[in-house]
């Protein structure tokens, strides 16, 4: 029957549809696994299905073909196809970072309680996009899309003063579990910046994403984002192994460019205290330096309360 199925498709969808990406990624293993010449020896009709079958899966790569460009980050090009947001590098020698992302994602999904992975990018598939005319392969990664999410970079765009401390206090709070489930899994981030911490105005919410530049603590970052050198502290730049640390410094980094001239002195001392140059004397655990930014937001503002926030037009 599965031979049959692959015979009779005229092309990809009639074989994966319009199902979701990990539906489409179901249905692609469960035909190869039935077809796949280990399992029928010496069945020449099956083994000739089970090529189509390959060919007909690659063919879906024309969807970026026929993509427009969603967005651009700082390696790679965001196409939102059929299933998700595939994220394909723009140079192929940026297919390590690639793959890197993915076995990170994959780490966190793993090691993370269901409870927390709400803070993650879901990784769906990687894809091997060949160039037709040069033979060049780029490896891709297809993401969930995440509905309504803003960057901090766009917030802080949309508030020349500065966002009112009150409403940063939920995103610094999140930031801090966000790199926290990274840190429970052994791994650091690397690349904290604005642009890669996504919030959902309305509902409160956080997303961390682009783990490309993650790695295991105790390991160099693979590379830093050039335009955001100045922000890095001095071991990320010398090539030294980081840490937990590392990404704290680049977390209160964002919240405080985020407040601006807006942050009050407590909070500006609370932030002068994590990215210290000695890294022995900064904060190492993003759990324990959420309960102590707790305390101070409690002594500053009383006990928490939810604030409508919304990013103006």
């Amino acid at each position: 029957d599965a031979t049959a199925l692959i015979e009779g498709a005229s092309g990809p969808e009639d074989l994966f549809g319009g199902a979701p990406g990990r539906d489409a990624v179901r249905r692609y293993r469960r035909l190869a696994r039935l077809t796949h010449p280990d399992a029928c020896p010496g069945d020449s009709r099956s083994a000739a299905a089970f090529a189509r079958l390959t060919a007909l899966w690659q063919q879906r790569d024309g969807d970026v073909g026929r993509a427009a460009v969603a967005a651009r980050g700082d390696l790679a090009n965001l196409y939102r196809i059929r299933g998700g947001l595939l994220k394909l590098p723009r140079d192929p020698a940026d297919n390590d970072l690639m793959d890197r992302e993915a076995a990170a994602l994959a780490r966190l999904r793993r090691d993370t309680e269901p409870g927390l992975a709400a803070y993650l990018p879901e990784l769906v598939e990687v894809r091997r996009i060949r160039d037709p005319r040069t033979g060049v392969e780029r490896r891709g990664i297809l993401l969930t899309e995440l509905g309504g999410f803003r960057s901090l970079a766009d917030v802080r765009a949309a508030f020349g003063s500065g966002v009112d401390p009150r409403d940063a206090a939920w995103m610094w709070r999140r930031l801090l579990v966000a790199i926290g489930v990274a840190h429970r899994a052994g791994l650091v981030h690397g690349a904290v910046l604005p642009e890669h911490v996504l919030i959902h105005p309305a509902e409160h919410g956080l997303v961390l994403v682009d783990w490309c530049y993650s790695g295991p603590a105790g390991s160099p970052l693979p590379a830093i984002v050039g335009r955001y050198r100045d922000w890095y502290p001095a071991e990320a730049l010398a090539r030294q192994p980081v840490g937990p640390d590392t990404d704290i410094w680049l977390a209160t980094r964002c919240l405080t460019e985020l407040m601006g001239a807006r942050i009050p002195a407590p909070l500006a001392a609370f932030a002068r205290g994590c990215a210290l140059a000695r890294r022995t004397h900064r904060p190492q655990d993003a759990w324990q330096l959420l309960g102590e930014l707790d305390e101070l937001l409690e002594r500053l503002y009383g006990p928490r309360t939810f604030r409508p926030f919304a990013i103006p037009a």
